[in-house]
């Protein structure tokens, strides 16, 4: 349809592209046809403006973009420009003529024969680009499927998930369409895979069959207990299409059939169309619950038995209190099992929601409580070499943990067991190792006593230890992992003079850039969101300012992007912004323990531009900062606890523990309680919302050597907890924490 004059006038281009006419809206936004200056024709997303100030939207939006810019294949539109940072975002994706499915279904009629063939095996074909890319599109329905003249395309990744970073998932929310929703993304909206689109798969083609939905309550609510609770109405679907549909719209994600099993299957479908299976070949049609062909109408009649009919009822509940007040056209936040958040509390849990029976913990496969002495002795020529005040700890990797510290080199250790897999290195680290990436562990190495080297960064395989390779870097700065690679400071001089970005699979050098801003040329590596930039500190001074640069993952183009108020912290990123604490300037004669900092402010930073918001705090706050869900935690070493939101600095909550010397907090999402650990192997429940303690465990009886100079880590495997004091780490479950761990069996 042509552009109105509004239009015209406002927008009538937009990124360099010409709009020419309008091709559809949605609840988010309006797409139009455009032309670039060359005459390539582009479709573009253009954002309603209500949702350009909504910073969460914007998160959204940017994670869209990313998500399709991973994806490049026969059956998908790539995108080839965006601005998600602009003051109307906006996305260019390239122009595939044709209609939707749902039109084409709507005006024509459903699919058969050679029709129904291609689209299967086009849909299977764009989704094994989509997965081989680490992404999971979430929002597979006929309305994101364009058929073209040459094949169907798959459109509008605005819900994916990288299946290698932290998806956008809003605490107590689950996005997508539900008609089209697996039951996992119900159930565990953070726990989606691969399986969840072949679902969606199942119930796009039935639709396409039959112009009907294979669950369709009359209201998403209850169309949402269908899609959890009871079992596809196939009425109509020719086989062999309908046997292949009832394994993919299998409840248990691990019983339906691979990508690579569907396309072997699609192949074999008849050219020409068949006749549908039949209600007395089917059997009835009140199949599970009364459901059949009066569904189609509206059909809401509760199941029979009383258990059942509770559970629907609950369900029902929660999911029509969200769709209340929170609905984006046809994909719908839904609020499963949790009430809607709440004003002055993290994540909305309220303390009657708390009071109901906890879930069950997820374990690892063969888990039970252990605990495992990490030490080993060092080389001879290493042995008087002394670590204390240093940082011990883990990170995880699928089922295994990889863990390096103070006292002992890198090992690797069951997640089930604890027995410990290999080790590596000579020497006794200073901190846990950078992260575990496609197979591969990243750590450091000191090198011998006669090699130039001060410190390596080193790549180890994740399955037997063995080295892949190392890179001399600076030892005063630590490596970060970014999206696409690691990055260092070099090993030229005490400070190192550039950063160096290495391949991650290789080490080769991907980059070099000169390691300085507009502020100093001290500068260390930093990582926030995937992104590398180098935050730059003048040396010896107490009052200057700190210098932000932003670097170019692909080339490290420096940009210096602002100037920061001295000491800053950062924490990470909220709404796609970096975040950092801002300590309260000292006192001349006030002395301030750097694990007591008081802190007067947040300081959120627009990547593109550099503009800069100021979020004064009250109090104020002290201790280690640490981010987690939109939230500050502040942690004294007297273990005071002190809750702020980021959207305001309001103080949500203050808890004094009385167990000193706790780590960094762990978000529970499974419990919604925040735990940590002491030096001495002590544990803590705090209740997210208001701070109470929901438990807390003793000390271990001996946690190894020099317990007192440690820092002690903890992190979540699946639900289990998993904790290292001194050299010593140990495992236990959050709805058992009292039952103590066993020393892990030695390998044979």
């Amino acid at each position: 349809m042509p552009l109105s004059t509004g239009e015209s006038e406002s927008i009538g281009s937009i990124g360099g592209y010409t709009l020419v006419d309008r091709l559809g809206s949605g609840g988010m936004g309006v797409v139009y046809l455009g032309r670039s200056a060359s005459g390539r024709q582009v479709a573009v997303k253009v954002v309603h403006a209500q949702y350009a100030q909504d910073e969460e939207f914007r998160v959204r939006f940017r994670q869209e973009i990313s998500a399709a810019r991973r994806v490049s294949g026969a059956f998908t539109a790539p995108v080839v420009d965006a601005d998600p940072d602009a003051e109307v975002p906006w996305m260019a994706t390239l122009y595939v003529p044709g209609r939707t499915l749902s039109e084409i279904v709507a005006q024509e009629g459903p699919l058969s024969g050679h029709a129904l063939r291609t689209l299967a095996l086009g849909l299977v074909e764009a989704l094994r680009d989509i997965h081989q890319a680490g992404v999971v599109h979430r929002d597979l329905k006929p309305s994101n499927v364009l058929l073209a003249e040459d094949g169907p395309r798959v459109i509008d990744f605005g819900i994916s998930r990288a299946a290698d970073n932290q998806a956008l998932t809003v605490t107590g929310r689950l996005i997508g369409t539900p008609p089209f929703m697996s039951p996992e993304q119900f159930a565990s909206p953070r726990d989606v895979t691969a399986a969840s689109d072949v679902f969606s798969l199942g119930s796009l083609l039935v639709y396409a069959a039959t112009g009907n939905r294979p669950f369709d309550g009359g209201s998403p609510y209850m169309t949402g207990y269908q899609v959890v609770h009871e079992q596809p109405v196939l009425d109509g679907v020719p086989e062999p299409l309908r046997s292949i549909a009832e394994r993919c719209l299998d409840k248990d994600a691990t019983a339906r059939p691979d990508l690579t099993e569907l396309h072997r299957l699609f192949r074999d479908l008849p050219d020409v169309a068949t006749a549908p299976a039949t209600a007395a070949a089917s059997g009835p049609s009140t199949v599970v619950g009364g459901r059949g062909a009066a569904r189609r109408h509206g059909d809401t009649t509760a199941s029979t038995g009383s258990g059942r009919r509770g559970r629907r009822v609950r369900l029902l509940v929660a999911l029509g209190a969200a769709l209340a007040v929170t609905a984006v056209s046809a994909s719908v936040y839904y609020l499963v099992a949790r009430p809607k958040s709440t004003e002055g509390t993290p994540g909305g849990r309220t303390t009657a929601s708390h009071a109901a029976a906890s879930p069950a913990a997820a374990l690892p496969t063969g888990w039970k409580p252990w605990r495992a002495n990490l030490t080993q002795a060092p080389d001879k020529a290493y042995a008087d070499i002394s670590i204390s005040g240093s940082e011990s700890g883990c990170v995880s990797g699928g089922s295994s943990l990889y863990c390096a510290g103070s006292g002992f080199t890198v090992a690797k250790l069951d997640a089930a067991s604890g027995r410990v897999e290999w080790r590596a290195g000579h020497t006794p680290q200073t901190t846990l190792p950078l992260g575990v990436r496609d197979g591969i562990v990243y750590t450091y190495e000191k090198p011998g006593l006669n090699v130039r080297e001060t410190w390596r960064l080193v790549a180890l395989s994740a399955g037997t230890g063995k080295r892949l390779w190392y890179r001399p870097i600076n030892e005063v700065w630590p490596a970060v992992l970014f999206d696409g690679g690691v990055l260092a400071k070099s090993d030229d001089g005490e400070d190192g003079t550039e950063f160096v970005a290495f391949d991650a699979r290789t080490g080769k050098d991907l980059w070099r850039t000169p390691a300085k801003s507009s502020v100093t040329n001290s500068c260390s590596p930093l990582a926030l969101d995937g992104i590398p930039y180098g935050l730059c500190t003048q040396q010896n001074s107490d009052t200057g300012p700190t210098g932000l640069v932003r670097l170019d993952p692909a080339d490290g183009t420096a940009h210096d992007l602002a100037k920061l108020p001295h000491g800053v912290v950062p924490l990470g990123t909220t709404g796609g912004q970096p975040l950092f604490a801002v300590p309260r300037n000292a006192a001349d004669d006030e002395f301030v323990d750097d694990a007591d900092t008081p802190y007067s402010s947040l300081l959120r930073v627009n990547p593109t531009s550099g503009a800069l918001v100021r979020i004064p705090l009250a109090g104020p706050p002290r201790g280690s900062v640490t981010l987690l869900d939109g939230v500050v935690y502040f942690v004294r070493p007297d273990g005071t606890v002190t809750a702020v939101r980021v959207s305001d600095g309001a103080r949500l909550w203050q808890r004094e523990t009385q167990i000193e010397n706790l780590s960094k907090p762990v978000l529970s999402t499974t419990y919604d309680d925040l735990f940590f650990a002491n030096r001495y192997g002590r544990l803590l429940a705090l209740d997210r919302a208001t701070g109470a303690a929901r438990w807390n465990t003793d000390k271990l009886d001996n946690p190894g050597n020099s317990p007192e100079t440690t820092v002690p880590s903890l992190l979540l495997v699946k639900d289990t907890i998993v904790a290292v004091a001194g050299d010593t780490a140990f495992s236990v479950r959050p709805d058992r924490p009292k039952a103590g761990p066993k020393p892990a069996a030695a390998k044979k």
